[in-house]
């Protein structure tokens, strides 16, 4: 069963959440680590789940585990050991769980379809901390992608998310290299999402077109799309994407571009996310990455829902 199906069919489109990193620090969260947002399930894991639950009661239908910047290596130069990094790298999957599971008993009703749970893997350069999962340019083979990967799929694999989330990776190859992986895990369903450096190319330089065909591939990829990249490149890359069967999803960033060298965001953010025009060029899992926050997934979902109701 897709689980996503249910979504398109009751509302026309899924709405995702928005960057965590962003609701964390707007709770105090210090995310200037390595880690990044996986820092808060070491540190306080209570602001990851109060975080997920604002993004559930601004009308989120899927959030997205603590686990975007998480590996094992990462967590054991921290200095834990492996058996408590897994350990780690699952509880976020388990608070993600848990956060759902309470709003839902606080809040479900038939107004609504219980929420799902994505477990969030970034592409290797997020790992890095340096900012090369928006360019890609790191020397790394196909099979090398595929064995990095691995043992972070195997880590999440059975510990319930509803789905797997790939997100921002930036390059074809590593596009291929996750497409390979998942074929080792056949019960897993996913989706997967490139970061783009204009309106028809990822951020490596290859067409989006191109990159979003693997999907087409591959039965366990529900959707494809683009995260992490400006708002003003969606409509194009949705356009140049009109081929792909697959289920398109698209999450930008506020519109401000990342400095690896300050760690920090840069430049205007975005003045509005027109996530109707996304809807009527394809887009059906709608939802914000870094820099939008849980006020900006309620108005999104707003926005959308009205948008859809004139349509009738």
């Amino acid at each position: 069963m897709n689980p996503l199906q249910p979504f398109i069919n009751k509302n026309g489109f899924v709405m995702l959440d928005g960057g965590l990193s962003t609701e964390l620090e707007q709770r105090g969260a210090n995310l200037d680590h390595e880690l990044w947002s996986s820092l808060v399930l070491i540190e306080t894991p209570e602001l990851l789940s109060e975080s997920h639950t604002a993004y559930l009661e601004a009308g989120a239908d899927i959030i997205a585990t603590a686990t975007y910047q998480a590996s094992l290596d990462g967590f054991m130069r921290t200095g834990l050991g492996r058996d408590e990094s897994l350990a780690m790298m699952q509880n976020a999957v388990y608070l993600a769980l848990q956060a759902r599971d309470s709003f839902w008993e606080a809040q479900g009703n038939g107004q609504r379809l219980k929420p799902l749970v994505a477990a969030s893997l970034g592409p290797y350069g997020a790992c890095l901390h340096d900012g090369s999962e928006y360019h890609g340019n790191y020397a790394m083979g196909l099979q090398e992608l595929a064995e990095f990967h691995r043992p972070r799929v195997e880590a999440l694999a059975d510990c319930g998310a509803d789905l797997f989330a790939f997100e921002t990776i930036p390059s074809l190859l590593e596009g291929q290299a996750v497409a390979e992986l998942v074929k080792e895990f056949p019960d897993i369903k996913a989706w997967i999402s490139f970061s783009c450096r204009n309106g028809t190319e990822v951020a490596h330089g290859e067409a989006f077109a191109e990159c979003a065909s693997l999907a087409d591939n591959s039965p366990q990829f529900l959707a494809v799309g683009v995260n992490c990249t400006p708002p003003a490149y969606i409509p194009s890359l949705l356009d140049s994407a009109g081929d792909i069967q697959t289920p398109l999803l698209v999450y930008p960033n506020s519109g401000e571009s990342w400095d690896a060298a300050r760690q920090q965001w840069c430049g205007e953010a975005s003045d509005h996310m027109d996530v109707a025009a996304w809807h009527s060029l394809g887009a059906r899992l709608i939802g914000g990455c870094c820099r939008t926050a849980a006020e900006d997934i309620r108005r999104m979902k707003s926005e959308l829902m009205a948008a859809l109701a004139k349509e009738l």
